[in-house]
């Protein structure tokens, strides 16, 4: 015998407080703190026995983000949300960066020796024969490029500097003038891409490599901190910085003994030879890098944490077997304890790479449910901060987006309460995604999981969504409340369903929609109505009014069971 629910109309009375948020992710922040969730209690329900799962129509499928269309479809789909989400790239994380503070590579030499000098007493000291004109002349260029408010990057490169730039950083006698001279590279490749192509072409990257080997630590790191910006600007010189063989050289630092100040420089760096596709990095390059990035991922600095969580959320961007391919080091458990960080700049990047992953095979999905990612997600969906409730609601909707198995423990976690709260008070970029979760969600359930997305008062923000201008999330919705009445029938409690929805006032606003502008969206609603809403109209049957329909819904329920138990070869 099948059992199902007893208090279908439960849907309507459970709410949920307000949210409120607001993003800010262009600093390093520190003030953030994840909301204590209490798992909502649900009663009075009896589960289902072999429920079947919903089939939805082919065409219906396509409108829905994952469910229902081919792999490669898939795939272009979550890029393009992921761009969506990624849309400033430096809110999240400088591409490139300056030096503009007063360092002395050694404070016994040199420390008392800088000089103004003019532009054309640079352009002479740097062309003359004397290392110590060389230093002089370019530490004052090297001050002018730090400058603060606009530095004269493009002057110092139009002026010709760079060649010998280039040479001083081969002069390995004089590690002073090594160390200006990468310092003063550094900050013109933190310049336009112009600028950054300019330090490349004239031969800077081979020799900023080898001095990844100095026994000067200052000029180690300012090393690195060069090639940094200069695999930063893109795939292009990426690949350059690679072929150069840096990262053996970045690898070993990492694993030495350097102060945390340098540790997070090459953090930094190794996540811009993550970045960029088309083309990714290189796989062997990948293989390289992983082990130590899990290792870096152990760190307690913050910094280190949010650089190293950067580089593995654009190492599992691409296909499923580069999400296998970080999956397989074993981040996922410290990926998912970092995402219950009270620091933004660590809980972004790590909640963004277990969001990624959850986009790619079920399997990939199931061992982050296993690390525990339910556990978290409903938290961060009350979080203060919209991008978070943003991106959790995205990683929300991918495991939604799987077999009925993920979306009952995305039911048994407690994530049902906090999704409706966001889809009646949430900022309209966090509703979108929260409907799409339940768009996913209705798509793959069984429906006894419908009942319960029903029973946690998801029907009333839906309706109240009806009205919005975006035509694409209302024939999303529409859609959401067809798979939901076809769930209905088929317990037989349509017209019980039917009730609800038109006491929310959902009839209302369907039958407006009939008339909306969109040809589609007026199409949908207006097979809603037609297969719906006018059976009482056909077969002369009145509907009892809501606030009378207590006894009548407990006639339907103990109606449908004892059909259930009366149809032959059924188990109790």
């Amino acid at each position: 015998m099948l059992l199902y629910s007893e208090n279908w109309d439960s849907a309507v009375k459970n709410q949920i407080a307000p949210v409120t948020t607001q993003q800010c992710i262009i600093e390093r922040l520190h003030d953030s703190r994840a909301l204590a969730f209490t798992e909502h209690q649900r009663g009075g329900f009896l589960l289902p026995v072999n429920m079947p799962t919903l089939e939805a129509p082919e065409e219906r499928l396509r409108k829905f983000k994952y469910r229902g269309k081919d792999a490669s479809v898939r795939r272009q789909q979550r890029i393009a949300v992921s761009l969506e989400l990624r849309k400033a790239k430096k809110d999240e994380q400088a591409l490139k960066r300056r030096n503009i503070t007063s360092v002395s590579p050694d404070p016994s030499e040199h420390q008392n020796k800088g000089v103004s000098l003019t532009l054309q007493e640079i352009i002479n000291g740097v062309n003359a024969s004397d290392p110590e004109l060389c230093f002089q002349a370019t530490q004052a260029a090297r001050k002018m490029l730090s400058q603060e408010k606009n530095p004269p990057l493009r002057l110092m490169v139009e002026a010709g500097l760079i060649p010998r730039l280039v040479e001083f950083l081969k002069s390995s006698p004089h590690p002073c003038l090594q160390f200006e001279a990468a310092w003063a590279l550094t900050n013109i490749a933190s310049g336009t891409s112009e600028l950054t192509r300019a330090v490349v072409e004239g031969g800077a990257v081979q020799p900023l490599v080898e001095l990844l080997s100095s026994p000067h630590m200052t000029v180690c790191e300012q090393a690195v901190w060069a090639l940094g910006n200069i695999a930063g600007d893109g795939p292009e010189f990426r690949d350059n910085v690679i072929s150069s063989n840096a990262i053996p050289y970045l690898l070993a630092l990492a694993s030495s003994n350097v102060p945390v100040t340098f540790l997070r420089n090459i953090a930094w760096t190794l996540s811009n030879l993550c970045r960029n596709k088309n083309p990714y990095p290189c796989d062997n390059s990948v293989k390289q890098m992983l082990p130590a990035l899990f290792h870096l991922l152990q760190h307690q600095d913050s910094e280190v944490l949010s650089d190293t969580c950067w580089a593995l959320s654009y190492l599992t961007e691409g296909c499923d077997e580069r999400i296998g391919q970080v999956v397989d080091t074993g981040v996922l458990p410290r990926l998912v304890e970092l995402m219950a960080s009270s620091e933004l700049n660590v809980l972004t990047p790590s909640l963004r790479t277990v969001g990624n992953i959850v986009t790619g095979t079920d399997h990939q999905t199931q061992l982050a449910i296993d690390a525990g990612v339910l556990s978290v997600l409903p938290q961060l969906l009350l979080h203060p901060r919209s991008s978070i409730q943003k991106e959790a609601a995205w990683a929300l909707s991918n495991v939604a987006a799987g077999p009925c198995q993920h979306i009952q423990q995305l039911i048994t976690c407690g994530a049902l309460p906090p999704l409706v709260a966001l889809l009646k008070n949430g900022e309209f970029k966090v509703q979108k995604e929260a409907v799409w979760t339940v768009a996913n969600f209705t798509t793959g359930g069984t429906v006894d999981q419908l009942i319960q997305l029903v029973q946690s008062g998801v029907l009333e923000p839906l309706i109240n969504l009806l009205t919005i201008q975006d035509t694409k999330i209302v024939i999303i919705i529409l859609d959401v409340f067809s798979f939901i009445l076809q769930a209905a029938e088929k317990i037989s409690q349509k017209e019980h369903m039917c009730l609800l929805i038109e006491g929310l006032g959902g009839v209302d606003r369907i039958e407006a929609l009939q008339l909306h502008e969109n040809y589609q969206v007026a199409l949908t609603a207006s097979n809603i109505i037609e297969r719906h809403f006018c059976e009482e109209e056909e077969t002369g049957t009145t509907l009892p009014a809501l606030d009378q329909d207590h006894e009548f819904l407990q006639h339907l329920t103990k109606t449908h069971q004892s059909s259930e138990t009366s149809k032959p070869g059924t188990k109790p």
